[in-house]
C-alpha cells in the first residue's frame, strides 16, 4: 500500500505543470504620469514617447499605465492636475512643454522623479536644476534653449526672401522670451518687425493677422507654442491665403504647408525622455542623470508652398536644406 501511495506521489510530481522563478511572481506595473495642455494623445510626440517606451520593453497594460491628464488649452489647471498625479502615486512624472508645466510639477513633489521635456525655457537659468551636468533634487530631462535659435529662424527667413521688408511675428506667452530674441535679431539684420501677441486660446489667428496690417513684402514668424502646433493646419492656410511666407518652429508645421522651419525634432526629445523614464524606474535617480540638449537641427523647405507663393528659393538655402517637400 505504501509502495503504491509513493508511485502515485511521484506520477502526481511529474505530471504538475512546470513554474520558472519568474513566471511566479507577476510583472510589475509601472505608472508614468503626463499633463496634456493642448495635444490629443494620438499627437506625434505622445506617440513618439509611448513607441520608445514599446521598444525598451513595456507594455501597456502589463507592465505599463501613463495615467494622461489633459487641460483642454487651460493652462492654469496644471497646479491641480500634478496634485492629482501625485494622489494618484504615479512612479514618474514628465512634465513637457512650457515652464508651467514643471513649476506646477515641482510644487506638486520633491519625491516623485520628475522628467521634464523643457522646449520653451532654460531650466538651469530659473533654477529647477543645479546644474546640466549634476542636476540635483528630482528634476532631470532633456531642454532646448529656443531663444538662441530664434534669431538664426529670422535670418534664415531673410536669406530664403531676401525682399521682405517687415517680419510680422506671432507669439504667446509661452514664447515671450523668444520673440525679446527676434527683436533683437532685427536689429542686427535691420529688418523691421511688428509685435501680434495671442491671448486667451483658442487663438482668433484671422484677427490677429487683420490687426498687424499685412502689406506686400511682409512675412510671417511663429515662436515655438503648443497652440501653434495644435492649429499648424489652419495657421498655414492663414499664410497661403495672403501670400506671406512663414517661418515655423517644427517640421511637422512646414509638411501641413507652411514655407520653411528651422529646429529639433521635438517627438525625438520626447523619445529621449522616455529613455529617462526607463532608467528611474530601473532604479536610477533622478540626480544621477546630466541633463541633455539637442544636438541635431534641421531645416525643412516645402517647395510646393513656394510656388503657390510664386517665390524662387535660392540654391543656398536649398543646399543648407535637410528636406525638401516637393
Amino acid at each position: 500500500m505504501i509502495r503504491r501511495f509513493v508511485i502515485a506521489l511521484l506520477v502526481g510530481i511529474a505530471l504538475a505543470p512546470l513554474r520558472s522563478p519568474e513566471a511566479a511572481e507577476p510583472a510589475k506595473m509601472f505608472h508614468v504620469g503626463m499633463v496634456n495642455l493642448s495635444l490629443p494623445r494620438s499627437a506625434p510626440f505622445n506617440v513618439a514617447f509611448e513607441q520608445r517606451l514599446h521598444e525598451l520593453g513595456y507594455v501597456e497594460g502589463e507592465t505599463l499605465a501613463i495615467d494622461l491628464l489633459s487641460l483642454d488649452g487651460k493652462i492654469e489647471r496644471y497646479p491641480e492636475a500634478m496634485e492629482e498625479l501625485v494622489r494618484r502615486k504615479v512612479d514618474v512624472i514628465v512634465a513637457a512643454g512650457q515652464e508651467v508645466s514643471l513649476k506646477a510639477a515641482k510644487q506638486a513633489t520633491s519625491a516623485i522623479p520628475i522628467v521634464m521635456i523643457a522646449v520653451s525655457y532654460d531650466p538651469v537659468a530659473l533654477g529647477y536644476v543645479a546644474s546640466l551636468a549634476r542636476p540635483g533634487g528630482n528634476i532631470t530631462g532633456v531642454f532646448l534653449m529656443q531663444p538662441e535659435l530664434t534669431g538664426k529662424r529670422l535670418e534664415l527667413l531673410r536669406q530664403t526672401v531676401p525682399n521682405i521688408a517687415r517680419a510680422i511675428v506671432f507669439w504667446d506667452a509661452i514664447g515671450a522670451d523668444q520673440f525679446d530674441a527676434a527683436a533683437t535679431a532685427a536689429q542686427t539684420l535691420r529688418l523691421p518687425i511688428k509685435s501680434v501677441e495671442l491671448r486667451d486660446p483658442p487663438f482668433d489667428y484671422p484677427r490677429a493677422l487683420e490687426a498687424a496690417q499685412p502689406r506686400p513684402g511682409d512675412a510671417l514668424l511663429f515662436t515655438t507654442s503648443s497652440f501653434f502646433f495644435r492649429d499648424r493646419d489652419p495657421l498655414a492656410e492663414l499664410a497661403l491665403r495672403h501670400r506671406l511666407p512663414s517661418m515655423f518652429t517644427q517640421r511637422e508645421i512646414v509638411e501641413a504647408g507652411g514655407l520653411i522651419s528651422y529646429g529639433t525634432s521635438i517627438p525625438g526629445m520626447f523619445r529621449l525622455a522616455a529613455d529617462y523614464v526607463d532608467k528611474i524606474l530601473k532604479g536610477a535617480a533622478p540626480a544621477d542623470l546630466p541633463v541633455q540638449q539637442p544636438m541635431t537641427f534641421e531645416l525643412v523647405i516645402n517647395l510646393k508652398t513656394a510656388k503657390a507663393l510664386g517665390l524662387t528659393i535660392p540654391q543656398s538655402i536649398l543646399g543648407l536644406a535637410d528636406k525638401v517637400i516637393e
